[in-house]
């Protein structure tokens, strides 16, 4: 039984992807996961990896800045268009997946016009422009944040699932952080650890602030695990020392988690997802370039739960950085309650739930 799974172009939008078809496989082996792409995204060096069956077509965003460039994207949807066509005759797909990105959208839209049943996940607060208008048509929706429930208009059959974002769960003993301390050298039973992780790429706002403060000395019992970024990391190496690893990367990242009692973190879906399972409290400091302003509606509704503290990029500073982790270190009840708060927004098995609905959808269909 062949799942088109569509979308892409940045890896918040194909590792949900991912991990809902590792999910389908361990539920079903017999279930063959088939993903299409965009040439231009992430999945042109991910997908080849990945173990799943996959094309790359020649897709393009509107270029609203440039809308002379629109031609390109004409060009590319028509002869992605015929191609899905030609995937969708010769794999007669049970079901399709869409996981956003403009790949998502012109899959999705195939299958609306054929009538082939398909589900959406959606990663964020503020859907996506492709969720919002493919809601009204699709069989399943899967929300990362509850609160994105409010922007769409899925019509009577549509079932709407407050699923979680797909992440790989944490291990059952992950509260307990000796053995995660230890790994880093760290002191198993004094202090506090800090994770500081800007993304894939780091943040440069962050990454300021960060350095900064520790130039001008953190507190002797904070330990800290700061991811910078590759292209960030040899300026700030210098500043390693036995309370401060400088990484340029955290690959698995779960190494950090295990060790780490708080941390300061972009506000992305996924991350954010990881943060809740892992039960960790979250200073917040949401890109503000991220599309729609996504990443901020991700923190608001993190900081509304109680499962977070928000600092905006443009208050971000050495000072607000040292004020706002001070607070935090001197108030263990405020800590206990981000964590409790988290825990609960979390949702550590979302892969196998949604893989397990999308099976049953292309089981009836």
């Amino acid at each position: 039984m062949t799942i088109i799974f569509a979308g892409g172009g940045t890896g918040g939008h194909l590792y949900p992807g991912l991990a809902i078809a590792r999910a389908m496989v361990r539920i079903d082996p017999q279930t063959d996961p088939f993903f299409i792409g965009a040439q231009r995204g992430i999945e042109k060096d991910v997908l080849p990896g990945a173990g799943f069956e996959h094309e790359l077509l020649d897709l393009h965003p509107l270029y609203r800045a440039r809308p002379w460039e629109n031609w390109k994207t004409l060009r590319g949807a028509i002869s992605a268009w015929r191609r899905i066509g030609e995937r969708v005759k010769a794999y007669k797909p049970a079901a399709v997946v869409g996981t956003g990105g403009y790949a998502s959208g012109l899959t999705l839209a195939y299958a609306a016009v054929k009538k082939i049943p398909f589900a959406i996940q959606e990663q964020n607060t503020f859907p996506g422009l492709t969720t919002r208008f493919f809601s009204r048509y699709a069989s399943q929706i899967h929300l990362g944040f509850p609160e994105a429930r409010a922007h769409l208009k899925p019509s009577a059959r549509t079932k709407v699932f407050n699923s979680g974002n797909p992440i790989e769960p944490p291990p059952a003993d992950a509260r307990d952080k000796r053995a995660g301390r230890a790994a880093w050298e760290f002191p198993p039973d004094r202090g506090t650890v800090l994770l500081v992780y800007g993304g894939s790429q780091g943040s440069q706002a962050m990454n300021e602030a960060v350095a900064g403060w520790v130039r001008s000395g953190t507190p002797d019992d904070l330990f800290i695990i700061w991811a910078t970024g590759r292209g960030n990391h040899e300026q700030y190496s210098a500043l390693e020392s036995e309370r401060v690893k400088v990484r340029p990367y955290l690959s698995p990242v779960s190494d950090a988690y295990r060790a780490a009692d708080l941390a300061l973190s972009r506000a992305g879906a996924m991350a954010t997802a990881e943060l809740c399972a892992w039960g960790l409290p979250m200073i917040l400091v949401p890109l503000p370039t991220a599309a729609a302003d996504h990443q901020t509606a991700n923190a608001r509704a993190l900081e509304a739960a109680g499962a977070a503290q928000v600092i905006l990029q443009s208050a971000m500073s050495p000072a607000a950085l040292s004020a706002a982790v001070s607070s935090l270190l001197s108030d263990p009840p405020r800590l206990a309650a981000l964590s409790a708060y988290a825990l609960e927004r979390a949702r550590p098995l979302a892969a196998e739930h949604i893989a397990q609905a999308i099976l049953e959808l292309a089981d009836v269909k």
